[in-house]
C-alpha cells in the first residue's frame, strides 16, 4: 500500500480558496505578506486578480503549501500539476517556503509577459485524433492529464478557432481560468529567463520522490533546475507520471489545496489503465531507483548502436535505455550526451567499457560522464575493478541526515564469471582508494563511503548474448550468481541490497519469464533493439536480422581482442563475415608472417575478403596508427606476425562499418553482433504488427515481452494451484 500526495496547479484556484487553512499559520502568511508586498488572504477572495498568471501563482503556492502543513504523516511520493510541482518540491525539503514562493512569485511575472494567451480543456477526442485536428495550427497539447482530457494552450484568436473545429468533431471544449499559453512555445522567453533565477537558487535532494512534469519520472537534484526551467514551455505529462505511480503499486492519492480536479483525474485514469501484472515482476526498489515502469532495461550496444534515439524513447515511455559508447571518440560521446539530456534529463544510462589496450580512454570517458552528471552506466568487459570506475562510482559520494553512506551514481555490471561478479559485489579494493585519494581524484570523506559499499547494487548476468560472451547457460550462472550474491551481503551486511539480472538470449516472454523465475530481479536486453527504428545501424541490417531464426547465428574472433582469440557471436545468415573471420584467425595462428602464406590463399584474401591489396590495408592501417598509437607501430616493424594480425583486424573494422554504412554490394561481409534471442523474438511476433522491423519500437520490444512474461506466470501459478 502506497500513497501519493500531490498539489493542484492553475485553473484550480477560486474565490474563498484557503479558508481555514490561511488562519492556522500567520507567521507564514505574514512572510507570504511580506515577500509578495499584498495580502495573500485578501488575494484569496478577489476573483478577478486570481485569473491573472501574476497573483495565481503565489496564491496557490501559498495554499497548497499551508495544506500540506497541516496533514500529519508522510506520502512515499509526491507530485504537483505545473505550479503545484513548487509544492511537492517544498514539501519534499528541497526548498523552504520563502524560497518556493520567491521563485513562483518570479515565475508569474516572466510568464504573464507573453500576452494574449488561452488555454482549453478537451474531452471525449482521443489524443491521435487530436493531433490530427492540431496539425498545421499554432496550438500545441500543454497538459495530458488523464486518458480522456488533454489541455490546449496557443494565442486566444488560435485556440478559438481549433476549439471550432474540435466540437464540430464531437469534442467538448472547457476554457481554463488562466491568462498565458503556459507549457507551450509562448513561453520559451520566460524559461530561459527563469533559468537566471534559478541559477542562485539551492536545490536540495528531495527526501520523498518528487514527479517531473517534464518526464513524468522522479527528480533528483543533479537534472531539477534544468527540468524546472523545460516545465515551463514543456507539456505536463501528467497521465505518464500517474501511470508510473500505479506501475510503483501506488493506490491510495491524497489531494491537497483547492479542488479535487487530480483526485477525478486519478479515478478516470485509474479506471482505463488495466492493472497489468508485469509492472511488478522483478524488484520494486529496482524500478524506483532506475525511475522506470518495469525492471527492464535497454542494454548498449557498441558504435551507437543502441542510439540517441533509443535512449530518448525508452525514456520517454518510462523505460531505461544505455547508449553505446563503445568505438566512439570522445567529442561523439558528448554530442549524445547533449542530445539525450536535453530530452529525458539525467534518466538514461550510458556504455563504459574496461580499457584494453586504449591507454587513457577509460579514465577519459570517466571524466566527461562527471563532467556531465552522468547517473546510469553500464559496465562492460571488465576483468577487474579500475580506478577510472572506482572514481566515477564514488565520486559525490557522502552520508544522509542519519549518517548511512549514499552513492549518488550506479554502475550496472555486466559480468559472466563469478569471481568478477564478486569483485563488484564488494566494496572498492583499498589500494585504489588510496591512490585515488592521494591522486585528489576521491576526497577522504568519498573514500570512506567507498568502504562501506559495494562497487556496482545491480549484477547482470550475461549468459550467450550477441557481442563478445562466454556462451554460458543463464540456467547454471544465474542461480551461481545469486548464491554469490547472498553470501555477499551476509559477509559485508549492506544496508541496502545488491541485485542480480539477467541478459543474453531473451527474445521471447518464456526467456523472460524464466529468468525471473531463476531468481533475476531485472532483466536486461540487448541485440532485438537493433532490429528496431530506433537502432543506429542500417535498414539492410535490420531487413536481414529480421529474416534470422534461433540458429542462424556463429561465433568468429574478436577483432579488438584478435591475438587473444576471444570470440563473438555473430548473424551467420545472409553473410560469409564469420566463415571469413575463422579462416583468418586461422591463418595467424598457422604463420608468422603475411609471407608463409600461399600466393593463391595470399591473393582470395586480398581479391574476396578486402577488395584491395595488402599494401593498401597497411598503409590505411599505419596512417591510423601513427597518430593514435605508435608504439604498435614500432612494434610492427620488429614483429612480422604482429604487422599481420594488424592487417587482419582491419578487415574486422572494416565489416563493421560496411554493416553500419548498409553497403548494399558488400552484404557478404557484413559483421553483426547478434545472438540466438533475434530469432526467438522474430518467432514471436510473426504474423503480428512487430513482423514488420519497421514498427518495431523499442518501447513496445518491452511491453510485449514483459506483459507476455506477466500473462505467462500467471497461467503456470494457476496451473499448478489447480494441480495442487
Amino acid at each position: 500500500m502506497a500513497v501519493v500526495w500531490v498539489f493542484p496547479g492553475q485553473g484550480s484556484q477560486r474565490r474563498g480558496m484557503g479558508d481555514g487553512v490561511l488562519e492556522r499559520h500567520p507567521d507564514l502568511c505574514a512572510k507570504a505578506d511580506e515577500i509578495l508586498g499584498y495580502s495573500v488572504a485578501e488575494l484569496c477572495r478577489d476573483p478577478v486578480r486570481l485569473r491573472d498568471t501574476r497573483f495565481s501563482q503565489p496564491a496557490l503556492y501559498t495554499v497548497n503549501a499551508l495544506s500540506y502543513l497541516s496533514q500529519d504523516g508522510r506520502p512515499d511520493y509526491l507530485a504537483g500539476h505545473s505550479l503545484g510541482e513548487y509544492t511537492a518540491l517544498f514539501a519534499a525539503g528541497c526548498f523552504d517556503f520563502e524560497t518556493g514562493l520567491r521563485l513562483v512569485a518570479r515565475r508569474g511575472e516572466l510568464m504573464s509577459q507573453a500576452k494574449g494567451g488561452a488555454m482549453t480543456a478537451v474531452l471525449g477526442v482521443p489524443v491521435e485524433r487530436l493531433e490530427a485536428l492540431l496539425h498545421g495550427t499554432d496550438v500545441e497539447i500543454a497538459n495530458y492529464n488523464s486518458p480522456q482530457q488533454v489541455v490546449l494552450a496557443g494565442l486566444q484568436d488560435d485556440i478559438a478557432s481549433v476549439t471550432e473545429a474540435i466540437e464540430a468533431d464531437g469534442g467538448k471544449c472547457v476554457p481554463l481560468a488562466v491568462s498565458v499559453a503556459a507549457h507551450s512555445r509562448h513561453m520559451r522567453e520566460a524559461a530561459d529567463a527563469f533559468a537566471q533565477e534559478l541559477k542562485a537558487v539551492d536545490l536540495a535532494e528531495p527526501r520523498v520522490p518528487v514527479l517531473s512534469n517534464v518526464t513524468g519520472r522522479p527528480h533528483d537534484a543533479g537534472d531539477m533546475a534544468e527540468l524546472l526551467r523545460k516545465q515551463i514551455h514543456s507539456p505536463v505529462r501528467w497521465l505518464d507520471g500517474m501511470r508510473y505511480l500505479m506501475a510503483q503499486g501506488v493506490d491510495e492519492l491524497v489531494e491537497l489545496g483547492p479542488g479535487t480536479v487530480l483526485s477525478k483525474l486519478w479515478d478516470v485514469t485509474k479506471q482505463e489503465t488495466p492493472s497489468t501484472p508485469d509492472s511488478s515482476l522483478g524488484s520494486r526498489t529496482f524500478r524506483e531507483d532506475y525511475g522506470v515502469r518495469h525492471a527492464y532495461l535497454a542494454g548498449s550496444m557498441f558504435k551507437g548502436i543502441a542510439s540517441a534515439d533509443l535512449v530518448i524513447r525508452m525514456g520517454k515511455a518510462g523505460l531505461m535505455g544505455f547508449f553505446g559508447a563503445g568505438g566512439l571518440t570522445l567529442d561523439e560521446i558528448e554530442a549524445a550526451i547533449h542530445t539525450i539530456k536535453q530530452e529525458v534529463g539525467t534518466r538514461f544510462g550510458m556504455n563504459l567499457l574496461y580499457g584494453f589496450d586504449e591507454d587513457g580512454l577509460e579514465r577519459d570517458t570517466v571524466e566527461l560522464y562527471l563532467r556531465h552528471d552522468v547517473r546510469y552506466v553500464e559496465a562492460a568487459a571488465y576483468p577487474h575493478i579500475t580506478a577510472p570506475l572506482v572514481r566515477y562510482r564514488f565520486a559525490g559520494a557522502h552520508r544522509d541526515e542519519s549518517g548511512r553512506p549514499v552513492a549518488v551514481r550506479r554502475v550496472l555490471a555486466k559480468v559472466s564469471r563469478p569471481e568478477v561478479a564478486g569483485a563488484f559485489m564488494r566494496p572498492a579494493p583499498e589500494a585504489i582508494l588510496r591512490r585515488l585519494t592521494g591522486e585528489g581524484a576521491l576526497s577522504p570523506a568519498e573514500a570512506e563511503v567507498a568502504a562501506e559499499l559495494p562497487i556496482s547494487e545491480d549484477i547482470c548476468v550475461e549468459a550467450d548474448s550477441a557481442g563478445h560472451t562466454d556462451a554460458r547457460s543463464p540456467y547454471a550462472l544465474v542461480p551461481a550468481m545469486v548464491k554469490l550474491r547472498d553470501e555477499e551481503m551476509a559477509r559485508h551486511r549492506y544496508a541496502r541490497p545488491v541485485r542480480v539480472g539477467a541478459s543474453g538470449g531473451l527474445g521471447s516472454p518464456e526467456a523472460v519469464a524464466a529468468a525471473f523465475v531463476l531468481g533475476a530481479e531485472f532483466v536486461v536486453t540487448g541485440s532485438i533493439n537493433q532490429c528496431s527504428p530506433e537502432a543506429g545501424t542500417s535498414s539492410e541490417v535490420k531487413r536481414m536480422l529480421a529474416d534470422l531464426d534461433v540458429q542462424d547465428t556463429a561465433y568468429a574472433p574478436a577483432g579488438d581482442m584478435f591475438e587473444m582469440g576471444a570470440r563473438v557471436q555473430v548473424a551467420r545468415k545472409g553473410t560469409l563475415f564469420p566463415a571469413r573471420a575463422n579462416k583468418l584467425y586461422e591463418l595467424y595462428r598457422r604463420h608468422g608472417s603475411l609471407e608463409e602464406i600461399d600466393d593463391r590463399t595470399r591473393q582470395t584474401i586480398q581479391d574476396k575478403y578486402f577488395r584491395r591489396s595488402f599494401d593498401e590495408v597497411w598503409a590505411e592501417t599505419e596512417a591510423y596508427l601513427a597518430e593514435r598509437k605508435p608504439d604498435e607501430l614500432a612494434r610492427a616493424a620488429r614483429d612480422p606476425k604482429h604487422r599481420m594480425a594488424l592487417i587482419f583486424r582491419w578487415y574486422f573494422v572494416h565489416s563493421i562499418r560496411l554493416a553500419l554504412e548498409g553497403a548494399e554490394d558488400r552484404r557478404v561481409d557484413y559483421q553483426v553482433h547478434c545472438g540466438p534471442a533475434m530469432g526467438s523474438f522474430n518467432r514471436f511476433v510473426a504474423g503480428t504488427e512487430l513482423a514488420d522491423w519497421r514498427n518495431r519500437h523499442v518501447d513496445l520490444i518491452a511491453e510485449r515481452l514483459m506483459g507476455g512474461a506477466a500473462e505467462l506466470l500467471e497461467a503456470r501459478l494457476r496451473e499448478l494451484r489447480g494441480a495442487a
